[in-house]
């Protein structure tokens, strides 16, 4: 499960890599459709006591080779992001040796507008070093609202909230996306609703979306639906330990897979993260 604005802006990408080459096709960029979309570390801090940390950073191979894409969401003008973005591009570069792109997300026209102009770093005579994002906003991703168009291509359609979170419009294209979302599977559905709900982040949008799922997708709180949150739990219990380097044997493993209880898993999800043994998941259980 996702757990932040930023990570729902690459999911959605990677949900349906061949958005990556309808994005840049808004944006003028001759892009050929993606064969391959691999995320990477986005940790790009070198030995030192400054921390740098994309948000998103992906290697996309085409047909005409791989490249890099850092993906960034932008809420506001932020005067110190330029240069980090610099930071970021240079030091992708240099580290996977691989040509890089950035691509910026924004919520409202006058972010992306200021997003999307060249940062110089070096002297007006001679500038050393010109940053040229890509963004990606209510500018220049359509607002739709026409459930024919949303159903033709969903992860466009939720792009398009996120983007036009602060549109007038916004209350239409959000209805029309729940409208579509009812069409299709239910667990491509429920993915597409929770990047959307995250995507949107503490905008008085993310409020309204809240309320359609509420009254448009009551599928949400079916049973398939509760057995997929079940599984969330149940695969971050079993990573836990394998990072912690804890043992898990079978019948460890049969009786947590086995388990539809939401409340009892997400007991054994918290004792994960100290235990030191995996039959100490159950230790609790026997008690009075």
């Amino acid at each position: 499960m996702v757990g932040s604005q930023h990570e729902a802006m690459h999911r959605i990408f990677q949900h349906d890599p061949g958005m990556f080459a309808r994005a840049f096709r808004a944006l003028h960029v001759p892009l050929e459709d993606p064969l391959e979309v691999a995320l990477l570390p986005t940790d790009l801090t070198e030995v030192r006591p400054l921390e740098r940390r994309v948000d998103t950073l992906l290697r996309i191979t085409t047909a005409a080779g791989r490249f890099l894409l850092l993906v960034e969401a932008q809420g506001e003008d932020d005067p110190d992001k330029p240069s980090a973005w610099a930071y970021y591009l240079a030091h992708a570069h240099a580290k996977y040796r691989l040509p890089a792109l950035l691509l910026i997300v924004c919520h409202d026209r006058v972010t992306a507008l200021w997003a999307a102009r060249p940062a110089a770093i070096g002297q007006p005579f001679w500038p050393s070093l010109t940053m040229r994002p890509l963004v990606l906003g209510p500018h220049n991703v359509p607002a739709v609202t026409d459930p024919d168009t949303a159903a033709a291509d969903i992860p466009l359609a939720a792009l398009s909230a996120i983007t036009h979170a602060k549109d007038p419009r916004i209350g239409a294209i959000l209805k029309t996306l729940a409208t579509v979302l009812q069409e299709i599977d239910e667990k491509d559905a429920h993915i597409v609703a929770e990047l959307t709900e995250l995507g949107l982040g503490n905008s008085p949008a993310a409020q309204t979306w809240r309320h359609l799922m509420s009254i448009d997708l009551s599928f949400f709180r079916s049973e398939t639906s509760q057995r997929l949150r079940a599984e969330g739990v149940i695969d971050s219990i079993l990573r836990i330990l394998d990072r912690r380097g804890i043992v898990v044997g079978e019948d460890v493993r049969d009786r947590v897979t086995s388990c539809t209880d939401r409340r009892v898993l997400e007991g054994w999800l918290d004792r994960s993260l100290t235990i030191t043994t995996a039959a100490e998941l159950f230790v609790d259980e026997s008690a009075p």
